[in-house]
């Protein structure tokens, strides 16, 4: 098992309890910090077109280790049929009890543009009380805090666990999801936490109920055999980049909210709110920029279709030439609410953009991805554990909110394990700016989200 400091805390009172996990955990702080920038060190970028596949390994490596260090059994590197490594193991719990499974990844997002750091993205560096580094939060901070939860407990382990730690979950490219399907063994429990979202602001304790899904598109815009020469043949040629802006801006409406023929953006979010000051705040919204889009932000949020467009290939501004070019293509994503389908959602953005070609315009379109949107069920005895267990380590209830974000594996694994309760959670909440320059976590949230992993570990195997 792990090595240890202090007094183990028992099963007696719940009180006594949790302040004696409160006090170890604290205990183990320093050392989740070290560990902590060990994994923030290792660009593991799951894309060997910017970062050696290597990388990924050895925080896959690292990940196996740490965990077996922390009394798994059986921790393997299982490759996945994306080529990726998912990190497994297990540890059986005593006889009658219930099985957790504890869910991470340890692929982050690339850096983006380095210079827009305060900070280089791969040295962990406190400021301000915040820990910065790319994957602080998303999601290797939810790696520490299941090391710093299951140290806690040490030897007093009430549950069976199964753990998994996924390779490619920013690239979106569903080696985990066919793993699940293919193994169900190793990853199906009574309860699944899966550790890759966060509370609405630092401080209050949340679960993330629903999720909208995505469809990505690359549609390539092509009008000339060439690029032409703009002084000699500029005006009746037709522009591909011209069209490709043309087509991309109806996507919006004039409030800038997302329109798309054969949608719905008309849904409302019936849970709890999100003030638009907040919002702006989290955002980093610019003072006299307006929102975009109708209805409250936690309707455009988490209960309506979203359309990005996350890139355009055309020529850069720095080496441009005088030329009317002869193509151009953009990824664009669109995110889905629960309730709509998200091959019904590609099937409308293809059909949409299609149409929107203007001059004749040849177009192109390429499926990139599609993920469900998921929706929770709230009404089982681990979420009454993990409500119990937010409310004694934050002093308050838990909530539950909408996700803008995509989570693939969630509907594979309420497919594949039709009887577990699956929890979202972690310590990723606004200010985390993950995936953006400067991504951060505050450590407090890693602190207090092992203490509540640890007191539902101890929860629900009492109240199963």
């Amino acid at each position: 098992m792990a090595d240890t400091t202090g007094d183990r805390p028992g099963t007696g009172d719940r009180s006594d309890t949790g302040a004696a996990l409160a006090e170890r955990i604290d205990t183990l702080m320093p050392r989740a910090k070290a560990d902590l920038a060990e994994l923030v060190a290792i660009p593991s970028v799951a894309d060997p077109r910017q970062f050696p596949p290597e990388e990924c390994h050895r925080a896959a490596r690292w990940v196996a280790d740490a965990f077996t260090e922390a009394g798994l059994l059986d921790v393997r590197l299982e490759e996945t049929p994306d080529g990726s490594h998912a990190v497994v193991g297990h540890r059986p719990g005593p006889e009658g009890s219930p099985t957790v499974l504890l869910y991470c990844h340890y692929d982050v997002q690339p850096p983006l543009d380095e210079a827009a750091w305060n900070s280089p993205p791969f040295t962990l560096t406190e400021r301000d009380g915040r820990w910065y580094g790319r994957g602080s939060a998303d999601c290797k901070g939810n790696i520490v805090m299941h090391l710093t939860a299951l140290r806690a407990l040490g030897d007093d382990l009430p549950v069976g666990l199964k753990f998994v730690a996924e390779g490619s979950e920013e690239q979106g490219t569903g080696g985990l999801e066919a793993y699940v399907a293919a193994h169900p063994g190793d990853i199906c429990a009574d309860a699944l936490l899966i550790c890759d979202t966060g509370n609405a602001a630092v401080g209050r304790p949340t679960a993330t109920t629903a999720l909208r899904g995505l469809a990505n598109v690359v549609v390539t815009v092509s009008t000339l055999r060439g690029d032409l020469h703009s002084g000699m043949f500029g005006g009746p040629t037709p522009d591909a980049l011209a069209a490709l802006i043309q087509m991309l801006s109806t996507l919006r409406g004039p409030d800038g909210g997302t329109r798309i023929d054969g949608l719905d953006c008309t849904g409302t979010w019936t849970g709890v709110p999100y003030a638009e000051e907040q919002f702006r705040a989290d955002a980093s919204v610019l003072d006299g920029v307006r929102l975009t889009g109708s209805g409250s932000v936690a309707d455009r949020l988490w209960a309506r279709p979203a359309v990005t467009v996350l890139g355009i290939d055309c020529a850069p501004v720095v080496g441009s030439a005088a030329a009317v070019p002869a193509t151009a293509r953009a990824r664009v994503s669109l995110r889905v609410p629960p309730g709509t389908d998200s091959d019904a959602a590609l099937a409308a953005l293809t059909a949409h953009l299609t149409a929107a070609a203007p001059w004749g315009a040849r177009v192109s379109i390429e499926k990139e991805g599609t993920g469900s949107p998921f929706r929770a069920a709230t009404d089982g005895p681990a979420y009454r554990a993990m409500g119990r267990a937010m409310e004694q380590a934050y002093g308050r209830p838990m909530e539950f909110l909408g996700q803008g974000g995509s989570i693939p594996l969630c509907n594979v694994l309420a497919e594949t394990c039709p009887d577990a309760e699956i929890i979202l959670m972690g310590v990723e909440e606004p200010r985390c700016l993950i995936h953006a320059p400067d991504e951060s976590v505050d450590p407090t949230e890693i602190r207090n989200m092992a203490l509540v992993e640890a007191l539902f570990l101890l929860d629900y195997a009492a109240n199963h």
